[in-house]
């Protein structure tokens, strides 16, 4: 399924002439990346990783921390291209 979002955001992104279509395709393209690596840090039977816990098999934590900034530059990127858009939208009016 994600890379079926992954190949959906890239046809957007490559199919659409409007700048605000293309932004709605990077952010579902982002989207799909984000799901695929938190899907990849995933361990079946894994647990929390805290000191005294006695299981064998712990789920890093760092891959989902990072994911977590990664939605947020995403964000930030998009409301700026957001917002460039709309100012190239009012002065070409």
């Amino acid at each position: 399924m994600v890379v079926w979002l992954m190949m959906v955001g890239l046809y957007i992104i490559m199919a659409s002439p409007r700048a605000i279509k293309k932004l709605i395709g990077l952010s579902v393209f982002q989207s799909s990346v984000l799901l695929f690596y938190i899907s990849l840090s995933y361990i079946d039977g894994g647990a929390v990783p805290i000191i005294a816990s006695q299981t064998q098999h712990y789920v890093n934590p760092l891959p989902h921390v990072l994911m977590l900034t990664a939605i947020v530059v995403g964000v930030a990127t998009l409301a700026l291209g957001l917002a460039l858009v709309v100012l190239i939208n009012k002065s070409s009016s």
